[in-house]
């Protein structure tokens, strides 16, 4: 632990929802650490992951960076291996990590380009995209087992490894959605998805034996509890109950989110992403209250600072991660409206039952078989 600050705003300070040229600077900064080749690695001098590549993307986007978000998408691409993954990390043009390519890093690319297209209405740059997009949805596919969940990630030879994360099947829910989304207007067939986003999101809602199965339960750490409603595998009442169950165990108040329960740790990301949760279950003077109180942690650069341990009063670790900044901007879009994709996180835009799934099987089957 290092750099011990004073919290620059007290928990009852009224504040506007965004500083002054609060957008600019986070581009600015995004922009500062987006390699020449178009990746966007979390900071300076450190690797790059293609989820969180992508999610300080869809920040550039946020900010009207539609050259830069589309060059951060087309090295993506570039990226991509044959079978339609990437592997969990790249550094100075070069993989870093081979040991493993995650099925939510890999289905998170949907959910950018889906995202790049509802700003920009680009049919020509969805098109573009589109073979990425289904080789990576396809891939993930085929992780998914007979119950619904969805592998987390192949081992450097492609052998699956035999297990299901909450938070990362929750994303990979609503990357299908946006791969459907993308198919439907591209006027491509997507029941299999849709037969596979319906089952997964079914074993997220009722089989949670499904997941952490091989190793500690995940629960403590405070993305299995709103991922699922940022993502719309829970709605409307189901979502309130659930955010209201471990508010306490997770949200410091006054300060923002825990990473993990037993942790003395609030994150900017997690906070970020819980502010889009609340937004999408209908808690919006929460999602507001709770956002607020975030620009604390911004640098003079623009970026902002990972985490704060409030029982050494440090920030920890001592980074200002891109992707923590997209998640800045991403909720300020979530609550203000600043742009066409600013319910991608706070509605779901397809149906989802057992009704659904059956039909939808069924359809799969006859698709399959020629009829």
């Amino acid at each position: 632990m290092s750099r011990t600050v004073a919290a620059a705003i007290s928990p009852g300070t009224e504040l506007p929802l965004f500083p002054k040229n609060f957008i600019r600077q986070c581009a600015e900064y995004i922009l500062s650490q987006q390699l020449e080749c178009g990746c966007i690695p979390w900071f300076g001098g450190h690797h790059a992951d293609p989820w969180d590549h992508v999610e300080a993307a869809m920040g550039l986007s946020i900010a009207g960076e539609y050259d830069a978000a589309e060059k951060a998408y087309a090295w993506l691409a570039a990226e991509q291996l044959a079978d339609g993954s990437w592997w969990a990390a790249y550094k100075d043009g070069e993989v870093d990590n081979r040991e493993r390519r995650e099925s939510n890093f890999v289905a998170y690319a949907a959910t950018g380009i889906w995202h790049h297209f509802l700003i920009t209405g680009d049919r020509d740059f969805l098109s573009r995209f589109w073979p990425m997009v289904e080789k990576a949805l396809d891939f993930v596919l085929a992780l998914q087992s007979e119950h619904g969940d969805i592998q987390w990630a192949v081992d450097a030879q492609g052998e699956p490894m035999w297990d299901a994360l909450v938070t990362g099947c929750s994303s990979i829910y609503k990357s299908f959605e946006c791969g459907i989304q993308i198919a439907e207007v591209l006027g491509k067939s997507t029941s299999s998805w849709k037969v596979a986003r319906s089952k997964l999101g079914y074993a997220l809602r009722e089989m949670p034996e499904r997941f952490d199965r091989t190793w500690e339960s995940k629960a403590r750490f405070s993305m299995d509890w709103f991922y699922p409603v940022l993502t719309g595998v829970f709605e409307d009442g189901d979502a309130r109950a659930r955010l209201r169950q471990k508010w306490d165990e997770f949200v410091v108040a006054g300060l923002g989110c825990r990473c993990v329960s037993d942790e003395p740790w609030v994150t900017v990301a997690e906070s970020c992403e819980l502010t889009m949760a609340l937004v999408a279950a209908g808690e919006v003077h929460r999602a507001e209250e709770l956002y607020r109180g975030l620009h604390r942690w911004q640098d003079r650069d623009g970026g902002y600072w990972t985490g704060y341990v409030f029982r050494d009063n440090a920030i920890w670790p001592e980074e200002k991660t891109t992707w923590t900044v997209g998640a800045m901007l991403l909720a300020a879009d979530a609550l203000a409206g600043l742009t066409p994709a600013s319910t991608l996180f706070t509605r779901v835009a397809l149906l989802d039952t057992p009704q659904d799934t059956e039909r939808l099987d069924h359809l799969h089957q006859l698709e399959l078989s020629g009829s």
